[in-house]
């Protein structure tokens, strides 16, 4: 089987742990980076930025034509879109001229843009095209059942951590604070200054917190990656998640990351957050802002043995329930043999965790 990735390959890339772990399982992927060149010359200068946003630039052509060659080089059996916001629908349409099955996985809603970075029309014109959905979300699950007549399978989000890395995480040492390690927006900002304004100190890590935080029990770090993230991760008593506009009632990343490691989670209460663990042994819900803080106080003033049983229990669930992308990548391998075994239309299988 052989898998043409279309998205990143930035160090903190969701890609990454899925091209890693499809190689293990036999199959021969490459990656076409559209994301990660369209930033580099978005990011490059102003006048760049203006060109895009004008709608003079060609920088998303060059893009779609340099895949087009890939694609005709490589000729893969799957090409996995993530996101797809580089990618003209034209292009798709192209490839699957060519019998290549198209595949998508969206780590957003792709039917609410929560901001420049979460969709575009070429994401919305595009679903249509593709012979397998991947989605974390189950609310975005049922939109497409409704809307569309194809393949939707389930696809949560995970964790990929290193034993060595894990263990250099487990040597930190702890720090009786909340955290919140992710870049800002208005919500968040304001529920993590409400937080720190009934005296809980908390730390922040992202880009560009100073543009939206100032309070005396907020302390503002920079984005944190590789060994460091999950060494922050671990470090703290308490990490806040802390949901996007347009994903109120489903999980995140984080949502793995942080028991993934043995963190202690203070997450809000949504019904898959309480399909994946449970409550106030493994991790920790809350339902409003009041009960954020009175649970966040509870875990601050917690013994370091109770600290440490969570933080056992939640790493323990992660690995026993398969929460890994090494595990998630056995699913989506299984999941694409059945695709290139089906005859278009079929329906997919449902992934476990979610009941």
């Amino acid at each position: 089987m052989k898998i043409l990735v279309v998205g990143s390959d930035r160090i903190e890339a969701l890609e990454n742990p899925y091209v890693q772990y499809l190689r293990e399982l036999g199959a021969e992927v490459a990656v076409f980076p559209a994301q990660t060149r369209f930033l580099d010359y978005y990011n490059k200068s102003i006048l760049n930025k203006l060109a895009y946003r004008l709608g003079i630039s060609d920088v998303l052509r060059r893009i779609n034509q340099q895949l087009k060659e890939r694609i005709g080089v490589l000729a893969p059996d799957i090409i996995w879109v993530f996101k797809g916001m580089e990618v003209f629908p034209s292009t798709l349409s192209w490839a699957k001229g060519r019998g290549i099955r198209l595949v998508n996985y969206n780590p957003d809603n792709p039917f609410l843009f929560s901001g420049r970075g979460s969709g575009n029309k070429h994401v919305t014109d595009s679903i249509g095209l593709f012979d397998l959905h991947f989605t974390y979300n189950q609310r975005v699950k049922e939109e497409f059942e409704k809307r569309f007549s194809m393949p939707v399978a389930d696809l949560p989000f995970g964790f990929d951590i290193p034993e060595s890395i894990y263990q250099q995480a487990v040597g930190e040492k702890e720090v009786l604070k909340l955290c919140f390690l992710g870049n800002p927006d208005k919500e968040r900002a304001a529920f993590i200054t409400r937080m720190a304004e009934t005296g809980l100190l908390i730390d922040v890590y992202g880009n560009n917190w100073k543009e939206f935080l100032r309070h005396e029990n907020i302390g503002i770090f920079g984005a944190a990656y590789g060994v460091d993230f999950w060494k922050v991760l671990r470090r703290y008593r308490v990490q806040l998640n802390l949901m996007r506009p347009h994903n109120p009632d489903s999980h995140n990343m984080r949502t793995f990351e942080v028991p993934g490691v043995g963190g202690i989670m203070l997450a809000p209460l949504t019904r898959e957050h309480a399909a994946f663990f449970e409550a106030d042994k493994e991790v920790f819900f809350y339902s409003s802002l009041t009960e954020a803080v009175d649970k966040a106080r509870q875990l601050i003033q917690m013994s370091d043995k109770g600290a440490e049983e969570i933080r056992t229990a939640a790493r323990k669930r992660s690995l026993g329930s398969g929460y890994s992308y090494r595990d998630r990548s056995a699913l989506v391998y299984d999941q694409m043999v059945r695709l290139l075994n089906s005859s278009p239309g079929s329906p997919a299988g449902k992934f476990p965790g979610i009941e």
